[in-house]
């Protein structure tokens, strides 16, 4: 833990107008929003009306945590270009999550009123308990990742004004608790924008100082190539072996594409041309976020030099940075762009994790029943469940676990493991059924979660690619063995031609 310093009351004065304006929108958006039959619709999906900017920025904000603007560039400053290299791949990820499924899971979801991942994959694989388990994977990966986030942020905030740890998590941790409980998705979407607008910004910050206090780029890049020359090395002198930029690829790149929490925003959108106009300018900005973070880890050595033991851990490097580099009365403006990362990703999983159980858990239990759930009572439920969920995990980050961006990965992980092929293979084959889809979600989450608790490696690799393995073994398997899928379903999820075109035109163009 780094040592308390005197709080910086400017800095405080930006966070507080920020969190103000986040709750304020969700003030706004529930008092628009009202009561009526559709309240599901409206409160998980923001009754499918996201044009393509505030899409595209929920998508990103969402997919950006709190470990790229800490973990990710302090590991930039620790191993250097490499790591840029590594993690160029996630500028692929907005475009191919929205590419692969966003129109398909917009028309299906149209097809059978879905509002959730969940029931999509309850219809595709006629399954209760696959949907029970899937809703309980996401809400236990998501509650690790969010306290991550929470931890994260407060640290940042901790290490940046000068204020308590505790305050931090007080601040901005009840903040978004609250803007999500009461507005929903809409909420959520329009707060993403917000906070991706000021993760933009907070990386241009940030590096003009960066670069004002190390003495301009080339006198930074010429102290590293005097000192460091290894930084420039695309292995890193054996810090980034093949091995991991093979992994990372996975993990952070192309298995990214199955995350419950992008997936959903196909089920958002309003018309074709919003997601065409989504893919674009959320490439644009996850690259130039991405990329620019992490260079300007790497740029902090100008700033911060020697060994590494002496900063704690690198994700300390950001922090000390912004307090370093950034003068007092901008530090709150340079550290709203990472917060904004954190609280975006808590809002984006919160609601998720929500949905997961009060629509596909409470509200799929009572219909299967025969009762019917009023909306007064349903809304008065998702807002309670929203909020002991933001404040579960808000408990959790009271006693903060250490290196954030692991817990990060590990979550991402789990949820890879359990959702790419089941969502991947249940959507584009037509072979994929029930007891294929139950044996890869159960067992290859258990055996990645079970090679993680052992270390356990293969050729050092991380234990995605375990999971991920058993994952589609286990999938082929239960396909060739299981019942096949009722032609009933077949016919929705691969109609012929003719039903495909009235699919396709149940989502407008424009």
């Amino acid at each position: 833990m780094m040592p308390q310093t005197e709080g910086n009351l400017f800095a405080l004065v930006p966070l507080l107008l920020f969190m103000a304006l986040m709750l304020a929108i969700g003030v706004w958006v529930r008092r628009g929003r009202g009561f009526g039959e559709d309240f599901v619709q409206q409160y998980f999906i923001g009754n499918r009306r996201l044009g393509g900017f505030v899409l595209a920025m929920t998508t990103v904000a969402t997919y950006s945590s709190v470990s790229s603007f800490v973990g990710g560039p302090g590991m930039a400053w620790k191993v250097g270009f490499g790591w840029i290299y590594m993690a160029v791949v996630q500028v692929t990820a907005i475009f191919l999550v929205l590419g692969i499924f966003g129109k398909r899971v917009a028309m299906l979801s149209r097809r059978f009123d879905a509002v959730t991942v969940v029931d999509i994959i309850r219809e595709r694989f006629e399954s209760n308990g696959l949907a029970m388990l899937a809703a309980l994977v996401i809400v236990l990966f998501f509650c690790g990742t969010m306290t991550a986030q929470f931890v994260g942020g407060a640290r940042l905030f901790a290490a940046a004004t000068g204020y308590s740890y505790e305050m931090g998590l007080l601040l901005f941790g009840l903040v978004v608790v609250l803007y999500t409980s009461i507005g929903g998705f809409r909420a959520v979407a329009l707060t993403d924008t917000c906070c991706a607008l000021m993760m933009m910004v907070g990386i241009v910050v940030l590096l003009y100082y960066v670069l004002a206090a190390g003495g301009g780029y080339q006198a930074i890049l010429s102290g590293l190539h005097a000192e460091h020359p290894e930084l420039f090395e695309p292995l890193s002198a054996g810090k980034m072996p093949l091995g991991l930029y093979f992994t990372q690829w996975l993990l952070v790149g192309i298995c990214t594409i199955a995350l419950p929490q992008s997936v959903v925003r196909g089920i958002s959108y309003k018309d074709t041309h919003s997601l065409h106009r989504a893919m674009l300018i959320g490439t644009v900005v996850v690259g130039f976020m991405n990329i620019g973070v992490n260079f300007t880890g790497i740029l902090a050595h100008g700033v911060l030099d020697g060994p590494e033991a002496s900063y704690g851990s690198v994700d300390n490097i950001i922090p000390l940075t912004i307090a370093r580099a950034v003068p007092p009365e901008l530090v709150g403006l340079a550290i709203i762009g990472p917060l904004a990362a954190s609280i975006s990703t808590i809002s984006g999983l919160l609601i998720v994790a929500s949905s997961a159980i009060v629509k596909d858990v409470y509200l799929a239990h009572m219909r299967a029943k025969g009762r019917t759930v009023k909306a007064v009572h349903l809304s008065r439920l998702s807002v309670v469940t929203t909020a002991a969920l933001g404040v579960l995990v808000f408990a959790l980050a009271l006693t903060p676990p250490s290196l954030i961006w692991i817990i990060n990965m590990f979550a991402f992980g789990g949820l890879e493991t359990a959702f790419f092929w089941m969502l991947l293979l249940g959507l584009y084959w037509r072979g994929a059924n029930r007891l294929g889809a139950l044996l890869s979600m159960a067992g290859g989450t258990v055996a990645y979660c079970a090679a993680q608790a052992a270390g356990f490696k293969i050729m050092g690799l991380h234990q995605i690619t375990i999971g991920i393995t058993v994952s589609l073994v286990l999938f082929l398997l239960g396909a060739r063995l299981g019942r096949p899928t009722s032609a009933a379903v077949l016919q929705v999820f691969f109609p012929g031609r003719g039903e495909r075109k009235k699919a396709e035109a149940s989502v407008p163009i424009a």
